[in-house]
């Protein structure tokens, strides 16, 4: 299931963060790649242990814990601290699958990775290429999105990063340990909970909405790990 969120970040948001990035110092991407993404990825990173990583970080997860179409789409149960890396001309990041757990850096907390996100800080035009391509079961999904939405996806999609010809893509990425670990039982709420709040802005809380919300949470109840 891909979902895009919109306007996580207002443009303000996005201002802000591409200011205080600028001044950082930005590293090889290869320091957060496992054995097999470190031989296919090409990008430049703001170290984890960053203060501005830490300060935007903190930026984006307050804005995750307000999303209420996120919190629909993820059942978030961890976040990894958001990470921040770059792609200039040429760069890129070959055919992969994310790591399954990711160890928080100073702190005794694993994720486990269900879901993958990537938020873009660069407008598309002022890049070509860059392309976030993710393979699902309906072929290759081509996502480049507006400064400030943000893709959801499965972790475990093989996916990559198309190279840059001309400027630089910005972006957050990280990942989100889910309370429902299975891809399909989180599409069928998500589907479910969409239904729920279209039927209820139709026709308020009807006996029918007061069921499916019933249904629903009685599903979150058989399936969450919380």
């Amino acid at each position: 299931m891909l979902v895009r969120v919109p306007r996580l970040l207002s443009p303000e948001d996005v201002t802000h963060m591409r200011g205080r990035l600028s001044s950082s110092d930005w590293v090889d991407g290869k320091i957060t790649a496992g054995a097999q993404s470190a031989t296919a990825k090409r990008n430049l990173q703001v170290p984890e242990t960053s203060p501005v990583a830490r300060e935007l970080g903190e930026m984006i997860l307050q804005r995750l814990g307000r999303n209420e179409l996120f919190t629909s789409a993820a059942l978030p149960l961890r976040v990894f601290p958001p990470l921040f890396n770059r792609y200039d001309a040429d760069m890129k990041f070959d055919t992969h699958i994310d790591n399954s757990i990711r160890f928080v850096p100073g702190a005794p907390i694993r994720v486990r990775t269900d879901l993958s996100a990537t938020l873009f800080l660069s407008a598309p035009e002022d890049y070509d290429g860059g392309e976030l391509v993710i393979e699902d079961t309906y072929g290759e999904q081509q996502v480049k999105l507006a400064a400030g939405d943000m893709v959801l996806y499965p972790a475990t999609s093989r996916h990559r990063v198309n190279p840059i010809t001309r400027g630089s893509r910005w972006a957050s990425f990280f990942w989100i340990q889910s309370m429902v670990r299975d891809d399909g039982q989180r599409a069928l709420l998500f589907d479910l909970d969409n239904t729920i709040q279209s039927l209820r802005k139709k026709e308020g809380e009807s006996p029918e909405a007061i069921q499916l919300t019933g249904i629903y949470h009685n599903l979150v109840r058989r399936w969450a790990e919380a």
